[in-house]
């Protein structure tokens, strides 16, 4: 993340000669932005003597005038992956700011993800209204359901043909922005106009180039009740050991961000810091030893971490990436033989609140950031920006190229501040190996 992107251009549909319908709102004037509105890469001036990149991202907004003519627009909306917190605002905020502000009424949902644009499958669309979505903030998960892996991608441009969709907001992680990328050659490869604008959905927040995603902060939110409980657990029994496994394949953030909410966890463990389990530098002896000194512990694990530790199955979810072990489980069964083996008894309690921590409604600061993402993907989509997702950038929400971001993820930096926030907040060994 220190060196810049390389390319940070946004394609567009064509020039844009329909003047905007939010010329005036209320009786405020709108802050219309320009292409030439830029958010730096860079925030901080290098003090070697270097000069301060000028790379930039272009920021979202509203445009003065616009590609899609707003009375002969159809919108399309698909949520793709794992649930996450805030699908719904997301959804909502999108069918609102179309209907109301730029009197767009043709909007679809499609169900159960890309399955809901290939038609074989047999999803009828969802005619998505105001009044339609008016509650669904106040629920978790997604309206329109939604599904995992890949689908054919000419099935789905078909679909957008058939249908006469002239925008596509698609909602997901990693992977469905990868497909994303492929429905917009496709289209490109057609000579159509449609645009294709994403919003990145990924509890893990690992989106590249991005502050945070969107149910991230109610995610970790719902994750520091479970540390809490593992902790209340731990400090109730004789040699208590609170074991907690949160959601994080690559990306430790959750866990660093719970365990700091807390801060009444021992140890934090995250696919981006290799730990070893045996050994007098391992994680048990160190566990172990605070056992000792404190009668209690907490452990915060990440799905991902460890996995070396543990025989690949060499399986794929469906879509197509390496099933991990189970790595509560497997720590569960080894903190348990460890002490069982030196005659020291413990009494450990495994949480697992995966689903829980998913399927919760978006907290207030997540509702409203995202009811930002969704009017500032609308705005991007009827300018004719297509191969795109909206996101945050040191404060400001910009546009980003899908091929920037598909190609890597964000990842926690052992050497960086966060990680060393964790170290000082557990007093864990800096290295367990």
């Amino acid at each position: 993340m220190n060196r810049p992107p390389a390319v940070t251009r946004i394609p567009s549909l064509g020039p844009c000669t329909i003047p905007s319908p939010l010329q005036r709102i209320g009786s405020i004037e709108a802050p219309f932005k320009t292409d030439a509105n830029r958010v730096l890469f860079h925030t901080h001036v290098p003090l070697d003597g270097q000069s301060v990149s000028d790379v930039s991202f272009e920021e979202a907004g509203a445009r003065e005038t616009i590609y899609f003519d707003p009375s002969r627009t159809t919108v399309g909306i698909v949520t793709c992956g794992g649930l996450c917190p805030g699908l719904n605002d997301i959804i909502r905020g999108i069918v609102n700011q179309c209907h109301r502000q730029y009197g767009i009424t043709r909007i679809y949902g499609f169900r159960y993800g890309y399955e809901g644009l290939v038609q074989r499958f047999g999803h009828t669309p969802l005619v998505l209204k105001p009044s339609s979505v008016e509650q669904a903030h106040h629920f978790g998960g997604t309206l329109l359901g939604s599904s995992r892996g890949k689908q054919d991608i000419g099935e789905m441009v078909d679909t957008l043909e058939e249908m006469k969709v002239d925008i596509l907001f698609v909602i997901g992680g990693d992977g469905t922005l990868r497909g994303a990328a492929e429905i917009v050659a496709e289209i490109d490869r057609r000579g159509l106009k449609k645009a294709v604008v994403g919003i990145p959905k990924t509890i893990d927040n690992d989106i590249m180039y991005l502050d945070k995603s969107f149910g991230f902060e109610t995610a970790f939110a719902a994750a520091v009740q479970a540390v809490t409980c593992a902790y209340v657990e731990a400090n109730g029994a004789v040699n208590g050991i609170g074991l907690v496994k949160l959601m994080g394949r690559d990306s430790g953030f959750i866990s660093c961000f719970a365990a700091l909410a807390g801060s009444n966890v021992d140890f934090v463990l995250i696919p981006e810091v290799p730990f070893e389990l045996d050994g007098p530098r391992g994680l048990l002896e160190a566990l172990r030893y605070r056992l000792m000194k404190r009668g209690s512990a907490v452990v915060v694990v990440a799905e991902g971490a460890g996995q070396h530790l543990m025989q690949s199955s060499g399986e794929t979810d469906a879509s197509g990436n390496q099933r991990y072990g189970d790595i509560g489980l497997y720590l569960k069964d080894r903190i348990n033989a460890f002490f069982k083996e030196r005659r020291t008894e413990v009494n450990l309690k495994y949480i697992d609140p995966s689903y829980i921590v998913r399927s919760v409604p978006a907290n207030a600061q997540d509702n409203v950031y995202c009811s930002r993402l969704a009017q500032a993907a609308v705005h991007a989509a009827v300018a004719g920006k297509t191969g795109m997702l909206v996101g945050r950038w040191h404060g400001s929400f910009v546009h980003l190229p899908l091929e920037l971001v598909i190609h890597g993820r964000r990842k926690v930096d052992p050497t960086q501040e966060l990680w060393h926030s964790v170290l000082e907040s557990t007093g864990q060994p800096a290295v367990m190996r």
